[in-house]
């Protein structure tokens, strides 16, 4: 099942199944993709992020790849949906995008054995953890880096774990051009180590999202770019890019 968090035409935010001709279903009711408005599929309380989990994109950036995962955190204010434009902070040279996994939480969870951890999961989704190297590179703790209104759009679904493969295939497009093409079996930590490893210091909650790295690839956006990140099994997040 690939679910969806939508508003309909008379205003209302339902949660319905997105079928294969990109049609809404919510009862008995049918909607185009183009008639509602397309919501992030889940509201986190936190979005619990991954660095350098990938050995390819720790090598572009000229960093060690980590002995444990690497943990940072992005606040609900991080969140954008699909079909939304993005407006980037102004003034800056290096914003860039990354292309992730993203596993939605369905339980309250602490303490997970990494053997269990799945049966925590909802689903995945694709996640772009889109980064201020400006102010990164100059803190410790990533608030101006990685915080900033609209840093994190997720979506257009939360697909069951079944549906997307072990190897499933990760690729980003910037204006139909493709910048990131790998697969989910390159992540140094796996996801049920990435949930183990979380849930040994904090708890998650329901609609909690892990974003779980993001391979080579990495770029700068402009204004005017339109971003799409495609997980098989998944299907295809796009939004916009404004920089003010």
């Amino acid at each position: 099942m690939r679910s969806v968090r939508f508003r309909d035409p008379a205003g209302s935010t339902r949660r319905g199944e997105l079928d294969e001709d990109g049609v809404v279903r919510f009862g008995d009711s049918r909607y185009d993709l183009s008639s509602v408005d397309v919501l992030p599929p889940a509201t986190p309380d936190k979005l619990v992020c991954i660095g350098r989990n990938y050995a390819d994109h720790a090598a572009e950036r000229g960093e060690d790849v980590p002995d444990r995962p690497l943990l940072f955190l992005k606040p609900p204010n991080t969140l954008a949906g699909h079909g939304d434009t993005v407006t980037l902070p102004a003034g800056k040279e290096t914003i860039e995008h990354e292309a992730e996994l993203g596993v939605v939480i369905g339980e309250q969870c602490r303490n997970v054995d990494a053997a269990e951890a799945m049966n925590v999961v909802e689903g995945f989704t694709c996640v772009n953890d889109i980064s201020n190297r400006d102010d990164q590179r100059r803190e410790t703790n990533w608030v101006r880096g990685k915080a900033f209104d609209g840093a994190a759009p997720i979506g257009p679904v939360v697909a069951s774990p079944e549906h997307v493969p072990e190897d499933a295939a990760i690729r980003l497009r910037v204006n139909g051009e493709v910048r990131q093409d790998s697969t989910r079996d390159h992540l140094i930590f796996s996801v049920p180590q990435l949930i183990e490893e979380i849930t040994a210091y904090m708890t998650l909650e329901p609609g909690d999202v892990i974003s779980t790295g993001t391979p080579e690839g990495v770029g700068p956006l402009e204004d005017g770019d339109l971003v799409e990140i495609e997980i098989e099994g998944i299907g295809t997040l796009e939004h916009g890019v404004r920089q003010p």
